[in-house]
């Protein structure tokens, strides 16, 4: 057996055996397989795709690639974790999980990093002066027991094989492939020892997913990678048509999340935290009743538990408080410029995807795996579909930290943001829960 031979079989469309996507895998975490020849067999998957055979192997050899954590075991308590497929604007986990340790459910949290058009977790939380990401599992696993969360980066030791793929497939364009993001997903959650798992499935111009079919398939290939790993899943389908929420890009995001959980909430936003919280405290065992669920959460946003507990997880991971608590101290981009539009009526359409493209295009995300992320900038979108629209209303601001890409970039924003003279509908939030 040789990665040469693995790659053709795949380039022809034939179906790869367990042993050889296990070859793969080691070989590749260990080096012994070059970028260029992982890059040739990851362009074979994305244009062949894989049966559910293939991916369940492909999740279950990644997994296997590192340490196999036992978190309930080690905490003592059930662990729901929470993973989205990846949108614009998807500031949920900021403010989700905090919410729900709120509530009492035990927050173990590991994520990723932006990738593609798509902002990450973990360069959000970074965006927070002092704040640590990289923890040891010691540290990690001390947190949690001492205050019921901790959110930090995939470690080194978890499912690497991963964390190599899931880098090389941003760099050669081969994000949107239900086989690799189902197996990307299924892996890390598989390693790091959640029982059970929530997973937000995007839909839509912004998503990976671009349609309800696609996305259909998605979940249901990942909750039967659950059902084989013994780990309960549930996946919402949530809308991505529009980017979540107003802000794009890492402070202003960390921004938006602190705003609410002070409860500021925007209703889009509001929707997709208190369904995809809902469900993690049913799967803790803390509720059957979903709307009962999300009417405690609500409540937990209210008398400031949730905007407490994000707090304690700020400083016990060295984060300063202070520009939590003066969201003003948050360094400013350059230049600010307010977007009025052209002419009066209702929005139709604002491309989620070109909006994270530009985004990425004033510095908010990576074009290749090495790029280093600016912070300070990004857009505010202050409209959604369906919205009335005055001429000469300020629709958007941006931030940029050069005067040539921001001129570029308000440009393209008014390109991508659609006015029709017809009343048009609000776009739902929640789409489908699929169990």
């Amino acid at each position: 057996m040789n990665i040469l031979e693995i790659i053709e079989k795949k380039r022809d469309k034939k179906e790869l055996t367990k042993e050889e996507i296990e070859f793969f895998i080691k070989k590749y975490t260990k080096g012994e397989v070059t970028d260029y020849q992982a890059a040739a067999l990851i362009m074979a998957i994305y244009l062949n795709g894989m049966t559910n055979k293939e991916t369940t192997n492909l999740a279950i050899s990644m997994a296997n690639s590192g340490e196999i954590l036992n978190l309930s075991k080690e905490l003592g308590k059930i662990i729901v974790d929470k993973h989205s497929s990846g949108g614009v604007g998807d500031k949920v986990s900021l403010i989700l999980l905090p919410l729900v340790s709120s509530v009492g459910v035990t927050v173990a949290k590991m994520s990723g990093r932006g990738l593609g058009f798509t902002g990450g977790t973990v360069d959000k939380l970074e965006s927070i002066p002092g704040y640590r990401t990289n923890l040891n599992m010691d540290e990690f696993i001390k947190n949690v027991k001492e205050i019921g969360i901790s959110m930090i980066s995939q470690t080194e030791n978890l499912a690497p094989a991963d964390k190599k793929i899931y880098a090389l497939r941003d760099s050669i364009s081969c994000v949107e492939s239900i086989p690799l993001i189902a197996s990307s997903i299924m892996s890390k959650k598989i390693a790091s020892g959640a029982d059970k798992i929530v997973l937000d499935v995007t839909v839509g111009n912004g998503a990976f997913m671009k349609d309800i079919e696609s996305a259909r398939k998605l979940a249901k290939e990942m909750i039967g990678i659950g059902n084989l790993a013994n780990r309960k899943t549930v996946c919402v389908l949530t809308n991505m048509d529009e980017p979540l929420g107003i802000n794009i890009g890492n402070t202003l995001e960390v921004i938006e999340a602190v705003e609410f959980l002070k409860g500021k909430m925007q209703e889009d936003l509001k929707e997709v935290v208190l369904e995809l919280g809902s469900y993690m405290m049913y799967l803790a065992g803390l509720g059957d009743d979903i709307d009962k669920n999300k009417e405690i959460l609500l409540e937990n946003i209210k008398n400031k538990k949730a905007y407490n507990k994000f707090l304690e997880l700020v400083e016990k991971q060295g984060g300063d408080i202070s520009y939590i608590e003066t969201l003003e101290k948050f360094e400013k981009a350059k230049y600010v410029e307010d977007i009025k539009i052209e002419k009066e009526g209702y929005i139709s359409k604002i491309d989620a995807k070109e909006m994270g493209k530009i985004a990425c295009f004033l510095g908010a995300g990576r074009t290749k795996k090495e790029d280093k992320i600016d912070n300070s900038v990004g857009i505010s979108l202050f409209k959604k579909v369906g919205d009335k629209v005055k001429k000469e209303e300020i629709i958007a601001t941006i931030y940029a930290n050069d005067k040539e890409k921001l001129n570029k970039a308000k440009n393209k924003i008014l390109e991508n943001i659609k006015i029709s003279k017809e009343k048009q509908e609000k776009l739902k939030s929640i789409l489908e829960v699929i169990k």
